[in-house]
C-alpha cells in the first residue's frame, strides 16, 4: 500500500470534505492503484524524449486578426428594441 486510509482521511479533512467509511476506502483504493501505476511508468525509459504539454500536436485555430471598419453606430443600434441617441435603453435591474 502506497497511501494508508488515515492519510485519506487527513487530505479530506484539509480540503474540508466528509467523506464517509466506504468512501475513504474506496478512495484509498483508487489512490493506491493511481500510485501504483506511476510507479509502472517511472520504470520506463524516458532517455531522449522530447518533453511535451499535450499527447497530440496542437495547433493555433484562431484566424489572423484583420482590422475593418465597423458597421456604425446606426447600424448597431437598427434593432434595438428601445435606443435613445446612441445607447442601447435596458431595464432596471437593481432597485
Amino acid at each position: 500500500m502506497k497511501i494508508s486510509s488515515k492519510e485519506v482521511e487527513y487530505v479530506a479533512h484539509l480540503a474540508r470534505l466528509e467523506i464517509t467509511e466506504a468512501e475513504q476506502e474506496k478512495f484509498t483504493s483508487q489512490l493506491n492503484d493511481i500510485l501504483l501505476y506511476i510507479d509502472k511508468l517511472n520504470e520506463l525509459t524516458t532517455e531522449g524524449v522530447e518533453p511535451m504539454s499535450h499527447a497530440i500536436s496542437v495547433t493555433n485555430a484562431f484566424r489572423e486578426d484583420k482590422v475593418v471598419d465597423s458597421i456604425g453606430t446606426q447600424q448597431t443600434l437598427a434593432n434595438a428594441p428601445d435606443a435613445r441617441g446612441e445607447l442601447f435603453r435596458v431595464p432596471k435591474v437593481i432597485d
